[in-house]
């Protein structure tokens, strides 16, 4: 699993039990050589790399602004790691999965790529892409035995997120409006989805996005 923050990674601990084994190592999926280091500890540690989930993004960062204020420096950077560390990260891990006969990959997209919200044009497209990146990848990765599907979630009130204001308050009253269940998304709703995708439940599924938003989109 790639992990995208520290307070990602806490919460991800907290959700296991006091015998499960865990690796933890510092990357940057922008950069291949990290991310063929980051397989490598995984080969290394436990023998194989069963579930890579993608959810590494600049998000919580950002300051909501129009398209053409956006500096180029930044659209890079969301672009390196939203869409291109992906892609590291899937060509690092596939030659050992292939080796297995198998295996999950998971990418995190978003919602907001189905609306087409304005103020953050670079992450919108990223996430678009993500969409696109996963459909394609499952056409080229079924014959190996890998699925490879995605989870598109809405605002989610995570730690980082609360740590910004500009994105924790951008827009946040019309998402939780729109929703058919009016509700805050914490990152426990996400938590089932990313199980259920990772496990043999959906081993005949591939290609394919699903929105955990609370039913404010429907794709």
């Amino acid at each position: 699993m790639v992990i995208a923050d520290v307070a990602d990674a806490a919460h991800a601990l907290k959700q296991l039990d006091a015998g499960d084994a865990v690796h933890a190592v510092r990357a940057d999926v922008a950069v291949f050589a990290d991310c063929e280091a980051m397989v490598d500890a995984t080969r290394r540690q436990f023998g194989a790399l069963h579930v890579l989930v993608n959810n590494a993004a600049v998000f919580a960062t950002l300051r909501p602004q129009p398209f053409d204020a956006i500096a180029e420096a930044e659209w890079d950077r969301v672009m390196a790691v939203n869409v291109k560390g992906i892609w590291n990260c899937v060509r690092a891990g596939v030659p050992l999965m292939r080796t297995q006969g198998g295996g999950r990959i998971i990418n995190v997209a978003s919602a907001i790529a189905h609306k087409g919200t304005a103020g953050l044009l670079h992450y919108v497209t990223s996430k678009g892409a993500v969409i696109a990146l996963t459909r394609a990848l499952a056409r080229e990765l079924g014959s190996d035995g890998i699925t490879v599907n995605a989870i598109a979630p809405g605002l989610t009130l995570s730690d980082t997120v609360l740590a910004n204001p500009d994105i924790a308050a951008f827009q946040r009253e019309a998402v939780l409006a729109s929703r058919s269940l009016k509700r805050e998304a914490v990152a426990e709703d996400l938590e089932g989805t990313v199980v259920f995708l990772a496990s043999d439940d959906s081993a005949f599924m591939t290609g394919q996005t699903l929105v955990v938003d609370g039913g404010s989109v429907f794709a």
